[in-house]
């Protein structure tokens, strides 16, 4: 009992209240409903239990799809049945469905072929009638060449056509109205009150006076039902019914309404043909079609009003075998030969889906095999015992599948390894951004009328770029920047060394009064000593005397840093080549005149080589004139507009090279 209630347990908790809710109300209806209680409220009830079964329905089909769905072998047999049963399915009802339609419209054509065959006889009749009228000899009486027309046409035609009738008259008012258009002739079917008739009217033109002849074959006799007529066409059909129509004007709501030409039509009366009826099937599903058609009649009022298209509905049934008889009659002797090659061509087509079935249940097993032997070796896997190994029996896909899970369990050991080491790396990166962070100065140099700003971003982890700030005396403030070769953590080791070096030799005592071209040598003769051919440093260094107002700089390789006063800036390029390539090299000294208001602005190539979508580089002309437009604003917010001006030309957040900005205003 355990395991019952544990079950019932966790189904009760799968379900929500609307579920607890719909499952009492659907039990509610269905005890109504056994016991027959009706009126009221119960009814509501019974309503409500409909709506309610509706949805534990679909409820029941999600959950169902769910279980079935969740084995992929249960997912390739329903693949299997949409790709392969399915579509032969669609197929074969729509051939069955073609086929109906087709027999549908072969047993309407038969009908209407068979009937205006008649009505073309008794035109044909009352054509040789007219004719053997016009050419008889002149001492035979109109009444006698008359009667002797009748009598041969019914000896011929009256098997054909029974119920023959054949009169003459002076004059055919009838003809007048039926066909308006042409005076001489009319042929079709015409319905006057309840009676249907096959009907010929034709003028004959006689020298002695103006005749007429009416040829009438009844198709229902007045005041039944029953039509002789209608056994006598389409014996390929079973039983034929016509529909006489009459128009409808009422309000009241009828079952069955015919629209045609802007009219409605109702049912006034059935003709049904005499001893009529569905042949035999052939075989078992030689099932009967019905077949229904549209025809046309002449509609005679008792008052003489005449519908010159009144519809009439035929309605029949038939075999497909007697049909499929008629359409292939012209064959002869070979229509076994096709009925044998069509059954040898379906045994065929029933060999290659057995085939196929059975290919397709052989590797759904073998795929569901490899897939549930993968599941397990996961298993494994999630439990920690990276040891377990797949059996591969077949070198396919799924068997190369199976190998590469056995290498990959096999590796994972060495991936968790790397991964460990990854980490260890990322955490010494990290130390060494932190290490970094403090080579940049944290405080500001206080000089009298110097306000210093810079803003470094960094490509990677690790920034390549160095700017300092240093100050020498009361009056006196060293700015420096620099790029070093490569980027990452030997770009950050090369810049420490150089920021060492440097301060080593700008905190000593006097070296306010050290001229920048001396002081740049000695740091290449530093970093040639100490770093590999292959590293270098472009670097910048400029000290400024607020007292004097004078600026002495050396620029060792680094794009030229600017100087912008009264609108205008002056690049500060002299200086030499880059640090660490050259021991002995000579560097140059520059000295300026430093106006009110000025404003320094230093810079790396990260900031001036992003380039737009054209593959145009923002360059330094665009710096100095957005450094020109911001030239009256703090030095942070110049920072800022010009690294915004990079980024905004580049049109892209990624950096290509690290970005550094120094702004410094000179009062």
């Amino acid at each position: 009992m355990k395991p019952f209630l544990a079950s019932l347990k966790e189904i009760r908790g799968r379900l929500s209240w609307l579920d607890l809710t719909s499952t009492a109300i659907a039990a509610a209806g269905l005890l109504l409903e056994l016991f027959g209680i009706n009126g009221g409220p119960f009814s509501f009830l019974k309503f409500l239990a409909v709506l309610a079964g509706l949805y534990l329905f679909v409820r029941l089909i999600g959950w169902w799809r769910n279980r079935l769905l969740w084995s992929l072998r249960n997912r390739l047999i329903v693949a299997y049945l949409f790709i392969a049963v399915v579509p032969i399915l669609s197929i074969l009802t729509l051939v069955i469905l073609a086929a109906r339609i087709l027999y549908s419209q072969l047993g309407a054509y038969l009908l209407y072929e068979d009937l205006h065959q008649r009505i073309e006889m008794i035109a044909d009749i009352a054509e040789h009638i007219a004719i053997a009228h016009e050419t008889l000899p002149p001492s035979i009486t109109l009444d006698e060449s008359e009667r002797v027309l009748a009598a041969e046409s019914h000896a011929v035609h009256d098997r054909e056509l029974p119920g023959l009738k054949i009169t003459f008259s002076k004059d055919l008012p009838l003809l007048r109205k039926v066909a308006p258009q042409s005076k001489n002739a009319f042929a079709g079917l015409m319905q006057e009150g309840d009676s249907l008739s096959l009907i010929s009217l034709r003028m004959i033109h006689d020298p002695k006076e103006q005749r007429g002849v009416i040829l009438r074959v009844p198709v229902s006799t007045p005041g039944t039902d029953i039509s002789e007529f209608l056994s006598t066409i389409a014996p390929d059909l079973g039983v034929i019914q016509l529909n006489l129509m009459e128009t409808y004007e009422g309000n009241a709501p009828q079952s069955v309404l015919y629209s045609s030409g802007g009219r409605q039509y109702r049912v006034a009366k059935r003709i049904v043909a005499s001893n009529r009826a569905l042949q035999a099937p052939m075989f078992w599903f030689d099932s009967p079609v019905n077949v229904v058609s549209r025809m046309e009649s002449v509609f005679v009022d008792k008052d003489g009003t005449v519908d010159p298209a009144r519809p009439l509905l035929a309605v029949s049934n038939a075999r497909p075998s007697r049909l499929n008889a008629r359409i292939f009659t012209s064959l002869g002797e070979l229509r076994t030969s096709y009925v044998i090659f069509f059954v040898l061509v379906g045994i065929i087509f029933l060999l290659i889906e057995a085939a196929a079935l059975a290919t397709g249940i052989v590797l759904t097993r073998r795929i569901t095999r490899a897939v549930a032997d993968l599941y397990r070796g996961t298993q494994f896997v999630q439990a920690g015992d990276f040891s377990h190994r797949i059996q591969v029996e077949r070198m396919d896909q799924l068997g190369a599948l199976g190998e590469s899970f056995n290498q990959m369990t096999g590796s994972i050991s060495t991936l968790i390894e790397e991964q460990n080491k990854r980490q260890r790396l990322e955490n010494e990166i990290s130390i060494a951004r932190e290490v970094q962070n403090q080579l940049f100065p944290s405080t500001l140099p206080s000089v009298p009328g110097v306000e210093i700003e810079a803003i470094c971003k960094a490509a990677r982890s690790v920034s390549g770029d160095y700017y300092d700030f240093i100050q020498l005396s009361p009056t006196h403030v060293a700015i420096a920047i620099a790029d070093i070769s490569g980027k990452g953590i030997s770009a950050a080791l090369l810049m420490a060394s150089l920021q060492a070096a440097l301060r080593s030799q700008m905190l000593t005592e006097g070296s306010e009064r050290l001229s920048t071209a001396e002081l740049v040598s000695r740091l290449n003769k530093h970093l040639v000593r100490n770093t590999g051919d292959d590293r270098f440093a472009t670097f910048f260094i400029a000290v400024y005397d607020s007292a004097t107002r004078t600026l002495r700089y050396t620029n060792a390789g680094h794009l030229p840093s600017f100087l912008i006063c009264n609108g205008s800036a002056h690049l500060l390029d002299k200086g030499g080549m880059v640090l660490g390539v050259v021991e002995d090299y000579v560097y140059e000294q520059g000295i300026l005149e430093v106006a009110p208001d000025s404003l320094l602005i230093g810079y790396s190539d990260g900031l001036v080589e992003p380039e737009n979508v054209y593959g145009e580089e923002f360059g330094i002309p665009r710096l100095k004139e957005a450094a020109v437009r911001v030239h009256g604003a703090a030095p942070l917010m110049v920072a800022e507009s010009l690294m915004a001006a990079a980024e905004e030309w580049a049109g892209t957040p990624e950096q290509a090279d690290d970005m550094t900005v120094l702004v410094a205003r000179l009062r």
